[in-house]
């Protein structure tokens, strides 16, 4: 998936290139379970690994930032 990306990845600035390559990293550390998905897209795939890794991410941030006095994390509003 990611050669058909290769001119778009070129046309990106160097820091946008950066963040991209790291997305397609995400994307491979979830290969094997996209094996078992044979009806999807391979696109789909690769898009869904982002995604759970981005999910990753955020749960570990909002934890942190929930740890912290007085800040609020996960959407939560003060009431």
């Amino acid at each position: 998936m990611a050669q058909q990306w290769n001119d778009f990845r070129r046309a990106l600035r160097k820091g946008d290139r950066e963040a991209f390559d790291e997305l397609m990293n995400k994307a491979r550390m979830h290969a094997s379970a996209a094996t078992y998905a044979i009806s999807m897209d391979p696109t789909e795939s690769a898009i869904m690994s982002m995604l759970l890794e981005h999910e990753k991410e955020l749960a570990r941030l909002r934890k942190g930032i929930g740890g912290q006095d007085g800040v609020l994390g996960s959407g939560e509003s003060e009431g």
